[in-house]
This record gives structure tokens, sequence and C-alpha cells, in this order.
């Protein structure tokens, strides 16, 4: 066993594991799979990633700080857009989005898709075509429907009858005609956690298949004759490996497709797919390769459309987590090392919860590793907390560590690109940590960390 295949396991397991644990583990290993590219062991045993080592980085911006891979993100927004072709790729802004980040995938060819108007507004003062930007979200305000409308938003993601009245009084008003998507919720049960399953029929996005509520969508959106619809969206979930659920998610939507045409005589051109493509967060996890999602996408689209006798729309797919994900590791130190009675030794970082919320969330499990230096001691399986008022503050449940790791120490966790610095919080008033982008042996700040003044100026008491 690996070291990082500690990251899976739960359980009360003790410091040192049962015999079946006892296996020679090379704690100093790094599996590829979970950490960016550019990533290595330099000769004195520290991690280095785009040729800077994490000591110089940690005395630089301190910790924790999240590190952003630049190439490796590139790399793999252009594995995406390479492998779909001439389908539409939106970057899913909600993973992580800051203006350098709408940059790179701008320059990197991507589209963006934005569910909040503060996301609207971080694209555009980044340059973003307006029109390149989709714009999703189940309760968009007066306010985030007029600013999308006078930017140009090329496409607008409807997802329910109230907001299809206000987007088509918005419009009129303005004499435009924005295209809109209609949002379907397909009832497929996504093998993901409950929180991040998105197309079962009880929940708040979309409009239900099952119901009639999407036809009923759809077809007020043609009669009314003010906004162009332009296609149907449909989204399972997050963290997804399985594409059986895309199957029948495509072969829902593209029914729902042949109704329109029969109803109205009308082939819709666009179809979204949505996202939620899988990553490694430890051996565990067996991710696709963009190009094999791609094609086993386009052949689902390209049967559903044959058995329903309709022209292949243009696809479109958004991925977050899968582009920006693994391009990040978080780099933390070691606060304290405490063994509780033989029963788990607890090793404390000067993180936690405020930087990454999704293991107490949803159970997630993360991998990390001693990273400021090599180590021969023998491996502890040891869970790594951060340093809030909280027992559920839980960085990951139960990794294998070297027995000697202590205050000072760094450990980095990988994976940590998505969700963790855009769903961060001031808990126990910490403030959030910097983003800094390496690239080529250099390093830049593009997200400063937050300070306590920062955290006292919205203060007015």
């Amino acid at each position: 066993m690996r070291a990082h295949e500690a990251g899976a396991l739960h359980g009360d397991i003790g410091s040192r594991g049962p015999s079946w644990l006892r296996t020679p583990i090379d704690v100093n290993s790094l599996v590829s799979a979970l950490w960016p590219r550019t990533v290595v062991r330099g000769a004195d045993g520290a991690l280095r990633v785009a040729d800077l080592s994490v000591q110089e980085l940690a005395r630089e911006y301190g910790t924790p700080a999240y590190v952003l891979d630049e190439d490796d993100l590139r790399a793999r927004a252009r594995d995406f857009r390479d492998a779909f072709g001439d389908a539409d790729v939106y970057y899913a802004g909600k993973a992580f989005l800051c203006r350098a980040v709408v940059r790179m995938i701008a320059e990197e060819g991507l589209l963006l898709d934005v569910c909040t108007g503060g996301e609207l507004a971080t694209a555009l003062a980044a340059g973003m075509d307006p029109a390149r930007i989709a714009f999703h979200g189940n309760n968009k305000s007066v306010a985030e429907l007029t600013r999308a409308l006078d930017a140009g938003v090329g496409r607008i993601v409807l997802d329910s009858f109230t907001e299809i009245d206000r987007l088509t009084a918005l419009a009129r008003e303005r004499g435009v005609r924005p295209g809109v998507l209609v949002r379907v919720t397909v009832g497929v049960e996504a093998h993901t956690h409950e929180f991040i399953a998105t197309a079962h029929e009880d929940q708040k996005f979309g409009f239900s298949l099952a119901g009639g509520a999407a036809l009923a969508a759809a077809l007020r959106v043609l009669d009314d004759d003010v906004l162009d619809l332009r296609g149907l969206h449909s989204h399972i979930g997050s963290q997804i490996f399985d594409t059986s659920g895309f199957e029948v998610s495509a072969r829902r939507v593209l029914g729902l497709q042949a109704q329109i045409r029969d109803a109205r005589g009308v082939e819709l051109p666009e179809l979204d797919l949505g996202g939620g493509f899988g990553i490694a967060y430890t051996t565990q996890d067996d991710p696709s390769s963009p190009h094999e999602l791609a094609k086993r996408m386009r052949r689902i689209v390209e049967s559903e459309c044959a058995a329903e006798r309709l022209a292949v729309p243009r696809l479109s797919i958004e991925p977050g987590r899968a582009i920006v994900g693994p391009a990040v590791f978080t780099l933390y130190e070691v606060g304290t090392v405490k063994d509780v009675d033989g029963l788990r030794t607890y090793v404390s970082v000067d993180g936690g919860m405020s930087d990454n919320i999704r293991t107490a969330l949803y159970d997630a499990s993360y991998s990390a590793t001693l990273a400021n230096r090599a180590s021969a001691a023998e491996p502890l399986l040891a869970r790594v907390v951060g340093k809030h008022c909280e027992s559920g503050d839980i960085v990951v449940k139960d990794e294998f560590l070297p027995a000697d790791v202590q205050p000072g120490d760094l450990v980095a966790v990988p994976g940590t690109g998505a969700y963790c610095r855009s769903m961060a919080s001031n808990y126990n008033h910490v403030p959030r940590p910097p983003v800094v982008a390496v690239r080529a042996g250099r390093a830049r700040l593009i997200v400063r960390r937050e300070t306590e003044e920062d955290l006292l100026t919205l203060d007015v008491g």
C-alpha cells in the first residue's frame, strides 16, 4: 500500500494500525495522479513545484497557502478543449475564480460559467468577453439579470417559471433577445454525496422532466418569442466517475428535445450536459481522461439523436473541478503533534476548516505528505486536523506520515484547487489564505492573504 492510499480509510484506527496496515510504506512517495504535474521531490527530499521549493514559498508567502501550478491548470484546460473539439467547454467558475484564472482559461480557449453577480463581476473585471459567458443560478435577482443583459452575456440558463417571466420582462424593456437554455432535472441519481447530486427530483435546481415542467418551460419561451431558446441543459452532480449517468441524462433530455420538435416544429441547436467530472483525491479514485469522456459522451449523444431522428446539436460541457482541482495543493505548517493514549495521533496544522470545509461538509477524503524533507522514520497513521474550535475540524481523516513529524514541518495536501478557496470562511476570525501561482521558477500572488485589518474593516459597530 502506498502512503496516500490511507486517505480513503475511515473509522477509529489506532496510531499504528492493525497488522494488515503495517506493510512497509514509503511515506516519501508521491502518487503523480494526485499532484500538479510539475511537483517532484528535490535532492533534499523537499517538494518542488515549477522548480521552486515549498520552503521558499512558505518563507515568502507564509502558511497556510494555496499553491497553483499555472502550467498544470493550462494543460488541463487544453486537454478538455482539444478532446471535445468543436464542442463548447465552459470552465465552471464556482470551483475557483479570480481575475488571473479567468485570464488563464480565456487564453486557453475556454468559455466561462458563472452563477452569481459576484462571479460575473470578476469575469468582466478580468476582461472576459461577455458573449463567452453563461450565467447559471436558481435565484438570479433582477439586478443580476439586468447586469447580464446589459453586459451582453452569451447564455442565461433558466431555472424557474418566475425567472422566465422576470427575464422576459427585462429583455422586452431593453429590446434585446438573449440566448437562453432551459435547465432540465432529469431524475438521474448520480453516485455522489447527496448534497452535490443535482439531477434527482427532490432538489432546488431546474425544471422537472417527469412532472412536465421542463416541456412547459420550453414551450412558454418559444411561444413568448422574446428570449432566444438555444437548447436544453442538464447537470447530474459532482465528483462523478461513472459516465452511465450522462448516458441516461442525454437520453432523457434528447427525448424532451424530440417532444419540443413534435409540438412546435423546432429543433433546438444546443445541448449542455454540464460537468461534475471527478478527480483523484486519493489513490482509490480513478477518473477518466478528457479524451475518454469526450469519446463516450459523443457516442451517447449521436446514438440518442439517431434514435429520435434529431440533428446532432452543438454540445457543451462545464468542467471546473477537473481543471483547477488537481492544479493546486495547500501548504500548511505543523503546530502540534499529539498522541491520544495510543488511539490516534493528531497532527495539527495552521489552517483547517476555514480553508477547506469539504471534509467536514461532505466527508471528503484527502491525502497529505510531509513536504519540507524526506524521512526514514517508520510510517505513522495520523489524522491531520486544523486549529479551529470544532472537533470536526479535520483536513485529512487518515494518512500515513513519518513517525518523526514535528512542529515546524510543512505538510502539503493535494487536490485543493476546487471549492476550497471558493468556500473558505473567516470562522474563528481566521484570515483566508493567499493563492500563489507558480510557473517556470517564478511565483506571484494572484489572491493576497487576508489580514486582521481586513476583518475589522467590515466591523463598523
